[in-house]
C-alpha cells in the first residue's frame, strides 16, 4: 500500500491530468497550470507546477493557500477525513488517461517562482513603499471621492511595481497603490496591490490590475484599527475603495476590507467585540460572504448589523449620490448610540 508521500509523488508524475481533472476551469500556461481558486473557478491566483523539482506544488497567491496534490485533491473534493482524500487518489490513479500529458521543460519564469514565503515578501514590498499623500494612488482615491486616504498608514504607493501577465509572460513595472493586509496583533501578513495607470487616468490598464499577495485567511485591511486597545463596535467589507468610502463618512468607526467574499465570510473575529456592521456588496458572493460571517458573529455572542448599498457598492454610492445621502442612509441603518458616537451631527 502506498504512503501519503509515495501518493503525492504519483500524482506529481501526472500533473497535468491532475489538474485537468480537478481543475478543470483552469489552462496551461508554460510549465504551470493557472486558475482562479480550489473551488475550479475561473482566473488567474492559483498555480500549479507541472513540471521540475516543485512538480505538483501549489500555491494561490490570494488566499495564501499551497500544498501537495494530495492537499488539491482535499480541498477540490471538500474531503475532511484523510483516508477518503487517499481513496480518491487512488481512485483517479486507477483511471484510464485519454490521452497522454503533454511533454513537459524544465521550469521556467512564466510564473514567479516562489523562493520565500509569501507573507515574507508581502513585507518587503510593503518596506519599499512611500507614503502615500500626494502621490499618484492618493490622487487614483481623490478621483473615486476617497480624500482621506493618506491618513490610514496601511495605505503606501510603490511607484514602479513589478506586474506579470501570466497569461503573455510579459513583465512591466507600474504605479500602485499598496494596501497592508494585518493580523489581530498588527503584523503584516500580505498585501494587496492596485495597479494604477501612469497618466492618472484609473486603473492600470491590464488584464489583472488588482492582486493579493501573501496569508489573507482571516486577517484583513484595517482601517483606524487599535491594535492594543480592545474593539466593540466596528465594520467589515469586502472591497478596499468600498470600506474606504464608509470610513470617509464614520471616521471614528474601526474598519476592516477582507478583500473578497470568501476572506470575509473567514475574518477571526476581535476578542470584547459586541456588534459587527457587515458592509456587504450587491451581488451573490456578497451575500455568501455576509451570511457566513454572521453566523460566525452570533456563535461568538456579537451582534451582526447589516449596512447595504443602494448602488453596488458604498464607493458607487459615496461617488453617484454623494457623502450627504450616504451619511443619512448610514443614520437610519446604525443604532442610536452608534450613529451619534460616529457620524458627524
Amino acid at each position: 500500500m502506498l504512503s501519503a508521500s509515495e501518493l503525492a509523488d504519483r500524482l506529481a508524475r501526472d500533473a497535468e491530468a491532475v489538474c485537468r481533472h480537478y481543475l478543470s476551469a483552469g489552462r496551461r500556461v508554460g510549465n504551470y497550470w493557472i486558475v482562479g481558486d480550489v473551488a475550479n473557478n475561473e482566473g488567474r491566483s492559483l498555480y500549479v507546477h507541472l513540471a521540475g523539482p516543485r512538480a505538483g506544488k501549489w500555491t494561490d497567491a490570494a488566499s495564501g493557500q499551497y500544498g501537495d496534490l494530495l492537499d488539491l485533491v482535499r480541498e477540490t473534493r471538500r474531503l475532511i477525513d484523510f483516508r477518503d482524500v487517499v481513496a480518491e487518489a487512488r481512485h483517479f490513479l486507477s483511471l484510464p488517461r485519454s490521452q497522454p500529458a503533454s511533454p513537459l521543460r524544465e521550469d521556467t519564469d512564466d510564473v514567479p517562482p516562489v523562493d520565500r514565503p509569501a507573507w515574507e515578501r508581502a513585507r518587503r514590498l510593503f518596506r519599499m513603499t512611500e507614503p502615500l499623500a500626494g502621490t499618484l494612488a492618493d490622487r487614483y482615491l481623490r478621483q473615486r471621492g476617497i480624500l482621506e486616504g493618506s491618513a490610514h498608514p496601511a495605505l503606501r504607493f510603490h511607484p514602479s511595481c513589478y506586474y506579470r501577465d501570466l497569461v503573455s509572460g510579459r513583465t512591466m513595472s507600474i504605479p500602485a497603490l499598496i494596501a497592508a493586509v494585518t493580523d489581530p496583533s498588527g503584523a503584516i501578513t500580505g498585501v494587496h496591490r492596485t495597479w494604477i495607470d501612469p497618466t492618472g487616468d484609473g486603473k492600470a490598464k491590464v488584464d489583472d490590475p488588482r492582486r493579493a499577495l501573501g496569508r489573507l485567511l482571516g486577517n484583513a485591511v484595517r482601517f483606524r484599527f487599535p491594535v492594543s486597545a480592545r474593539v466593540s463596535v466596528m465594520a467589515a467589507g469586502e472591497g478596499l475603495e468600498s470600506m474606504l468610502s464608509l470610513s470617509e463618512v464614520m471616521p471614528g468607526m474601526p474598519m476592516v476590507s477582507a478583500l473578497t467574499a470568501n476572506h470575509l465570510a473567514a475574518f477571526r473575529l476581535p476578542v470584547g467585540c459586541q456588534r459587527l456592521y457587515i458592509a456587504a456588496d450587491a451581488d451573490a458572493a456578497g451575500r455568501h460572504g455576509l451570511e457566513a460571517l454572521s453566523r460566525r458573529a452570533q456563535a461568538a455572542r456579537i451582534l451582526p448589523l447589516v449596512l447595504a448599498p443602494e448602488l453596488g457598492d458604498f464607493n458607487e454610492d459615496l461617488r453617484q449620490l454623494g457623502p450627504e445621502r450616504l451619511s443619512a442612509r448610514l443614520r437610519a441603518e446604525l443604532t442610536p448610540e452608534d450613529a451619534l458616537a460616529f457620524l458627524p451631527a
